[in-house]
């Protein structure tokens, strides 16, 4: 097997190191993206089932996704991170086969559905294999010291590709058909593929594993900081659109694509601010940032006090995951690195599966802007957490 290679000293070149090996997160995540958008209508409109049932095709992923991490967490620390990688995108590319057998079965709609399920089961599974592996095998190549960066640019990657993925596949199965989100899934997983095959690998970490609930409990604090940051992210991901028609403004959509912009820019501009002054110091500012912006969109009587207030906490969450996720990995042995990661990584997804339900209920019971009150509530115990945790280790 191909072993790691000394990490370059040049930031330029860890950074093309880096994006080298995140890239395939990229491609994982925009065979996730293509059907978002499509499949609803396409489970409820041609193959005429109800929209519950076109909801639960959608969260089948995320509830796979949820459940498989400590799996995934396993294969990259006693397999290895690149083969998890393989895995992933291997799995990637049978949803893809699936979702193209549906579009040809849809004629017979109980066999499109079940084709259709089995292959949101698998994308999730991949998802987390992908996900996971792609971090450790990147910080395995360029070195703990870039765990920050690495967890950044993968966050980058794959909210970058959910924002491409759903309108191309929009596009394609406009000007194609349907059968092109299948084609295209397997196409991207393929080209993942045959990219990830020649690259070194890195070598396993010699160390006692850990069992998973262990580990879990090891990274809980952490995790519990990132799922009270990513419930704002929640709210304004499901409901900005409902927030804006309730006051008869035009063009939401504007507010998710500034919330991602600036998402992006301070991942790019201040990610090595948590080597600098570590991660409880910059999870502090960051969830005081989220908590104004929050609080913004709480007030917001026009669409610019909103706008404002996704950016500000599209800005505020974006380094919340990479810094309290450097704090998390330190808890645990390099030998458990993956399981770390895999484990940190549940309590996103558990707040964005709660998020929903949850928020829902508060804007039903109390109005829409209550929302975005309860969401500040969050970010500002997470901030609390965050001190706390910095008082409990004040040379991190």
């Amino acid at each position: 097997m191909s072993t790691a290679i000394d990490p370059p000293q040049r930031p330029l070149a860890v950074t093309l190191l880096i994006v080298s090996i995140v890239l395939f997160t990229f491609l994982a995540y925009l065979t996730i993206g293509i059907p978002l958008a499509v499949l609803p209508t396409y489970v409820h409109e041609q193959l005429g089932f109800s929209s519950i049932v076109a909801g639960l095709v959608i969260s089948s992923q995320y509830l796979a996704t949820l459940l498989s991490r400590s799996h995934a967490g396993k294969v990259v620390d006693t397999i290895g991170a690149k083969q998890a990688v393989l895995y992933g995108l291997t799995g990637c590319g049978i949803s893809g086969v699936l979702m193209l057998l549906s579009v040809l079965l849809q004629n017979w709609p109980q066999a499109g559905l079940i084709c259709l399920l089995l292959g949101r089961i698998i994308l999730g599974c991949s998802e987390s294999l992908v996900g996971t592996g792609a971090i450790s095998w990147a910080i395995g190549r360029a070195g703990v010291m870039n765990t920050a960066k690495v967890i950044s640019w993968n966050g980058i990657a794959s909210y970058g590709a959910l924002a491409v993925g759903a309108p191309l596949g929009v596009v394609l199965a406009n000007t194609l058909g349907l059968w092109s989100m299948g084609a295209s899934v397997i196409l991207l997983a393929a080209v993942g593929l045959y990219l990830a095959r020649p690259k070194p690998a890195t070598p396993l970490v010699s160390g006692k594993r850990i069992p998973f609930r262990h580990v879990l409990g090891q990274v809980m604090p952490y995790g519990l900081g990132l799922a009270l940051g990513g419930i704002g992210f929640g709210t304004i991901a499901t409901f900005i659109t409902l927030f804006y028609a309730s006051r008869g403004w035009s063009n939401a959509a504007l507010c998710l694509s500034l919330f991602g912009i600036f998402f992006i820019c301070a991942r790019l501009l201040f990610a090595q601010t948590i080597n600098r002054y570590g991660g409880f110091r910059v999870a502090i500012v960051c969830f005081s940032v989220e908590s104004v912006g929050l609080l913004l969109l709480w007030q917001a009587d026009s669409t610019t006090l909103a706008l404002a207030g996704a950016a500000l906490t599209g800005f505020g969450f974006s380094l919340v995951f990479p810094a309290l996720g450097v704090e998390a990995v330190r808890q645990v042995p390099d030998a458990n690195r993956g399981a770390a990661l895999a484990a940190y990584s549940v309590f996103i997804d558990l707040s964005l599966g709660i998020t929903g339900p949850l928020i829902g209920a508060i804007a039903t019971r109390f109005g829409y802007p209550s929302m975005f009150l309860s969401a500040t509530a969050a970010s500002i115990a997470g901030l609390i957490l965050s001190i706390a945790l910095l008082k409990r280790n004040p040379l991190t």
